[in-house]
């Protein structure tokens, strides 16, 4: 039992276990009192707090367009030479997968000729209305949606692969908490997070599971109702757990790539068999009106006509978003290692949001055409009876209806599984000290909770449960999400500041007696083990440390090393407000290049590791190997990057008063 709980984050752990324990018992044994409570709860959201989600959302939108066209965009989520671990067809079908999938599938029609039929501003089933319709749909499915995810995404990538450390939530609030985030309030922070990607999570696989029991209701008559529902996110849950068993890698990348294809093979059918020119026409008009609407629809809370529409739908996604945030932040961060800043926000922000204007458009236009010209309002009579029919109703009034069935049926579960999966690997990663790879027993662990959960909200009042849950776990993590944004800022201006400071000329490294350049070579080309980094970290960095410490003590500067498990530290103290210098090596395993490996290795395939002593400051990674250095080319090393360091304290200091 120890060993397995040696993997995990105690109070993590327990905490968010006991609380989904207690949402799962509640809402399982007393179903009335469950929906009663979360009723009230997201009223009173919905009435007090929509506001703010309005305008937390905007917040997030201008904060990351302005840090992507900045000069912060260039820095690497990373060390400088790292590169993608995917290749960008790869990582945006993982990034779309994860996001969005299910709900796409279950609102492509369903949103669309809702608020055709039922718009907030204009006449129904009018022109006008048509166009609402899409223009609401595009901003409820675009920039917005992926700026939140896009904020944790940036802060756990660039904290946990820039600054090396653990790829957690509570890792975001270093540059204000400092090493208090591996205490109490870390926990609580990676708690929230476990709950609100819970709560996510369960609104996804509730929106799957309905529309999975409408396409075997479509397809094989299999009645639509609770028991079904409950009985599919059982066996649905059971696939996942064994997808999220396979890792990343294997599991989640595949299924991944595969959804992206069977989604466009869908999209080009529907295009292909209604009306194409229309819908080619529809596409660019949408563009423009969700451009034109852009700012407005941001703040846009219905201040002066108040109506229950702006809960139902704005505020209902950006809480399923903001909830969701967690699961989907973490699993682009996992994904995302190696791009610069700029690249991430661009491609987070635009991709997938590009991708679901062409399918909503292709489906929400040719539902709102078939409507109009053939179905005389038969589709939006259906959909306001039976929303998770929706997209079935549509396929009725195509050719090939049975296959456009089978595929969507494909698709659904595809997409519940790769939910359900990628949410119970993240939550399993932030119960593990931030592995990226946790225990397996862990991520079966949260698989079946994730299904638990979500049955049990399904039990305390359906799908309205489910939604209320996420509008109501996002509040906290709104919070949350805006100090994230102020610890990126800062941290990212100390990150430039000192990047200013190492402009300056570096200094020369010592050489040694003789053969020092022999054995600078030897490491060079050879691919040493840990012990034998570790060896040169105890031998040659820990004492070059303590003579930089002792001459330092004798100026009169406070200066310590210490010698860890893992990596040598020094530390120098200025004291008062002023930041400490840290430098520090540690052992950094990375895959031995194709072109270094043995003729053997290369034919069997093989890929071993080798480790690198590298340099980490208080800024991160610096990416470069000093194993082989001898102890006064160290010490020259710690030297040039501490005078950068005290050209940056005097640049940055306030001038005497």
């Amino acid at each position: 039992m120890r060993k397995l709980l040696d993997r995990v984050t105690p109070v993590t752990f327990f905490g968010s276990a006991i609380i989904a324990l207690c949402l799962i018992l509640y809402a399982s044994l007393s179903p009335r009192s469950a929906a009663a409570t979360f009723t009230a709860a997201n009223a009173w959201i919905v009435t007090e707090a929509g506001w703010f989600y309005l305008l937390a959302v905007g917040i997030f939108v201008v904060f990351l367009l302005a840090l992507a066209l900045s000069p912060l965009g260039r820095i690497r989520l990373g060390p400088d030479e790292s590169t993608p671990d995917y290749s960008y067809g790869t990582w945006i079908a993982m990034l779309f997968s994860a996001g969005m999938g299910i709900g796409i599938v279950f609102y492509g029609v369903a949103e669309p000729i809702t608020h055709f039929s039922f718009p907030p501003d204009a006449a129904p089933l009018s022109a006008q209305a048509a166009r609402d319709a899409m223009e609401v749909t595009f901003f409820h499915w675009g920039v917005h949606a992926w700026a939140i995810y896009g904020v944790v995404g940036l802060a756990l990538a660039y904290f946990g692969y820039r600054r090396n450390q653990p790829l957690l939530l509570r890792s975001a609030f270093h540059p204000i908490l400092g090493e208090r985030i591996h205490g109490w309030i870390g926990d609580l922070i990676d708690i929230f997070a476990v709950v609100g990607t819970l709560a996510g999570l369960a609104t996804s696989l509730g929106l799957g599971v309905s529309q999975l029991n409408a396409s075997m209701n479509y397809l094989f008559g299999l009645p639509q109702n609770l028991a079904t529902e409950l009985l599919l996110i059982g066996i649905v849950t059971i696939l996942a757990t064994i997808t999220v068993a396979t890792g990343v890698d294997n599991g989640i990348r595949r299924l991944s790539e595969m959804i992206i294809l069977v989604s466009c093979l869908l999209m080009l059918l529907i295009l292909a068999l209604g009306p194409t020119t229309f819908l080619l026409q529809a596409l660019v008009e949408n563009i423009g009106l969700y451009l034109d609407a852009f700012v407005s629809r941001t703040f846009h809370i219905y201040a002066y006509e108040p109506t229950d529409w702006v809960g139902t739908w704005t505020l209902f996604y950006w809480g399923w978003w903001i909830s969701w945030s967690p699961f989907v932040g973490m699993f682009i961060a996992r994904i995302s290692r190696g791009r610069s800043i700029r690249e991430f926000l661009f491609g987070v922000l635009f991709a997938p949001a590009g991708f679901s204007f062409i399918w909503f458009t292709i489906f929400g236009n040719t539902a709102i055409w078939l409507d109009l010209n053939v179905a005389d309002g038969a589709i939006a009579t259906t959909v306001a009876d039976n929303m998770p029919i929706a997209l079935f109703t549509v396929f009725d009034y195509l050719p090939w209806a049975t296959a456009l069935s089978w595929i969507t049926g494909l698709l659904v579960a595809v997409y519940f599984i790769t939910a359900s999966d990628a949410g119970a690997l993240v939550i399993a990663m932030i119960t593990s000290r931030g592995e990226e790879e946790p225990a397996l027993w862990l991520r079966i662990g949260w698989a079946l909770t994730c299904g638990a959960v979500a049955g049990g909200l399904l039990l305390a009042g359906g799908l309205a449960a489910v939604q209320m849950a996420a509008v109501i776990a996002a509040l906290p993590l709104t919070v949350v999400l805006l100090l994230m944004c102020y610890c990126i800022t800062k941290a990212l201006r100390e990150e430039h500041g000192m990047s200013l400071s190492q402009q300056l000329p570096s200094a020369p490294l010592v050489q040694g007696a003789g053969g020092s350049w022999r054995r600078r070579l030897a490491a060079i080309v050879s691919h040493p083990g840990k012990p034998q980094v570790q060896g040169f970290l105890r031998g040659t960095v820990a004492p070059a440390f303590a003579t930089v410490v002792k001459e330092l003590g004798e100026r009169d500067i406070a200066a310590d090393s210490q010698l860890l498990e893992e990596s040598v530290v020094l530390t120098v103290h200025h004291g008062g407000n002023a930041a400490d210098f840290v430098y520090s090596v540690q052992p950094v395993a990375h895959p031995i290049p194709a072109f270094a490996l043995t003729d053997v290795a290369r034919r069997d395939g093989e890929r071993r590791r080798y480790y690198r002593a590298e340099v980490f400051l208080s800024q991160g990674g610096r990416g470069y190997d000093i194993y082989g250095y001898e102890g006064e080319q160290v010490i020259a090393d710690v030297i040039t990057h501490y005078n950068r360091f005290r050209h940056y304290l005097y640049a940055s200091s306030p001038p005497p008063a």
